[in-house]
């Protein structure tokens, strides 16, 4: 009996070819080499079969700040780090790269890494390494044990910092001299071979804007250092020698612009590089390159920006004449830049009356300089015209005295139309207080009026009489004779009023009170 065994069919060796193809394709995506492997932050490359021969960049030509980690281990075909191969990698921050084949490393590989902290290139075919990739770095840690470094003065460098401490652990490196014999690196010693030195002529360089000054930098070292300038944003002309010893830098036509400016002078050679520095100062006389009319802010503020050095003195002038400071109207100056101020002149609460022209004179022992500014806080009252100014956001008391005594009476100037103006005011206030008083006047004898005339309504007193019938004895008009009689008391009928000598007929109201007679008539008139 024949036994049939399944065979893979064709369908599973294609899904299992699709796998792959997609997983290669997801890797070079990624342009992770085959023998890495690669995450959004690392890389990893330890696998020796196949190897890598290049240092792995991605597939994309564009800086990626993303990876901050690359390890690689075990790579013998790995021979070189080059230019701008690990400069795509701007991020990056420990670099690994062991037991592997290296014996290159370019000046130029690390210039764009300057946030490496840690770099471990142990158990490589190193030779010798010079110093200058690694000088602008601030590393923690740079690990090179076990390399077959030759005894020469390119490697001094590498004492040196281990001398210094610069190695957070003591390393064990050696190198092999001329007879092929292996001595620690710290016990090297090569002629002609140390570190160079540099002075500069000159540590405080002052001159006046528009001369010249030449400076000179001696240079010691073995081997010879090459001498270079570092003159960063130097505006002004200059030419430099540095063919002899010591190098010479001529500037010429001195700019202010250059004022506060560092220059350095560089020596390097094989085992390392100093650099020495000296500030240039630029004496110039000031320069007013910024004013403005007055804005609002928390206070009423002149803008100004005045260069100069010495630092000048300033002084303001209001209508030409000196404008004295005060609590209410001073100078504040905010940002100093070298030898450039920024500030402004503050005015608390100024009114019309501190209208008008302001200039600034700015003055040193090289020379002076002067802006106006035309100045409008806000318009005379009742004029109708400039700027409206809200009373809510600007409570102006200000008085005349805000800006001191900047005139002379001498030279004051009186408009007519503002004395007038002023006249008026004044009468239209004395007319206004006097129309209250007469209003006030009359109200209170109004009062007094009403007050005292409601206590004597209908009782009069005096000789005269009231004449009532006994029936209206309860009446408001019945009252008791004094006795004094006139003699005209017995006519015009019993229900008159004698007023002096006149008799007036009186007709009463039974209803004034509301009740009857009867119920009026007091107990101790009754008979």
């Amino acid at each position: 009996m024949v036994s049939w065994r399944r065979r893979p069919g064709p369908g599973l060796a294609r899904l299992w070819g699709l796998c792959c193809l997609v997983l290669g394709c997801w890797r070079g995506a990624l342009g992770c080499p085959a023998s890495c492997r690669c995450s959004s932050w690392r890389i990893w490359c330890s696998e020796p079969v196949p190897g890598i021969t290049s240092f792995p960049v991605p597939q994309r030509s564009t800086e990626d700040d993303n990876v901050t980690e690359i390890y690689i281990a075990n790579q013998r075909k790995l021979e070189s780090i080059n230019d701008n191969e690990v400069g795509f990698y701007v991020g990056l921050k420990n670099l690994t790269v062991v037991d592997s084949g290296l014996r290159f490393v370019s000046r130029q590989a690390f210039v764009k890494n300057i946030n490496l902290q840690y770099i471990n290139l142990s158990r490589n075919k190193l030779s010798s390494l010079s110093k200058k990739p690694f000088r602008h770095l601030g590393l923690s840690d740079l690990i090179l044990v076990d390399n077959p470094f030759k005894c020469s003065c390119e490697i001094m460098w590498i004492k040196k910092f281990q001398e210094t401490k610069f190695y957070t652990e003591a390393q064990d490196i050696y190198c092999v001299d001329d007879s092929n014999k292996r001595i620690a690196l710290m016990d090297m010693k090569v002629p002609n071979c140390d570190l160079p030195s540099a002075n500069l002529s000159n540590y405080n360089i002052t001159v006046v804007e528009g001369k010249s000054i030449t400076l000179y930098c001696d240079t010691t070292g073995g081997p010879p250092p090459n001498v270079s300038w570092v003159l960063t944003n130097l505006v002004s002309n200059h030419e430099s020698d540095t063919s002899k010893n010591p190098a010479s830098l001529t500037i010429k036509n001195v700019s202010s612009m250059d004022s506060g400016l560092w220059i350095s002078c560089v020596a390097e050679n094989i085992v390392g590089e100093v650099q020495t520095s000296a500030e240039l100062t630029v004496f110039f006389a000031p320069n007013i390159t910024f004013i403005e009319s007055p804005t609002p802010d928390h206070h009423w503020c002149i803008p100004f920006t005045v260069k100069g050095n010495p630092k000048p003195t300033l002084q303001w002038f209001y209508e030409g004449a000196i404008l004295n400071e005060s609590e209410y109207i001073c100078t504040k100056i905010h940002v100093i830049n070298q030898s450039e101020y920024h500030g402004c002149l503050q005015l608390d609460n100024p009114t019309h009356l501190n209208n008008g022209a302001y200039t600034l004179l700015a003055k040193n022992e090289y020379g002076e300089d002067e802006k106006r500014v035309d100045a409008h806080f806000m318009s005379v009252p009742g004029d109708g015209s400039g700027p409206i100014v809200d009373p809510d956001v600007y409570e102006y008391e200000t008085t005349p005295n805000d800006l001191g005594d900047t005139t002379n009476n001498s030279n004051q100037i009186t408009s007519p139309d503002v004395s007038n103006k002023e006249n008026e005011d004044s009468i239209t206030v004395y007319v206004v207080v006097g129309i209250a008083a007469l209003v006030c006047t009359g109200l209170v004898i109004m009062l007094i009026i009403l007050k005292f005339g409601r206590h004597s309504k209908f009782g009069m007193k005096g000789p005269s009489s009231v004449i009532s019938n006994d029936d209206d004895s309860a009446s408001p008009l019945h009252h008791i004779s004094n006795g004094s009689n006139t003699p005209s008391s017995s006519e015009g009928g019993p229900d008159a009023v004698i007023i002096g000598m006149t008799k007036i007929p009186v007709i009463e109201n039974p209803q004034y009170f509301g009740i009857t007679n009867s119920q009026l008539k007091p107990d101790t008139c009754g008979n």
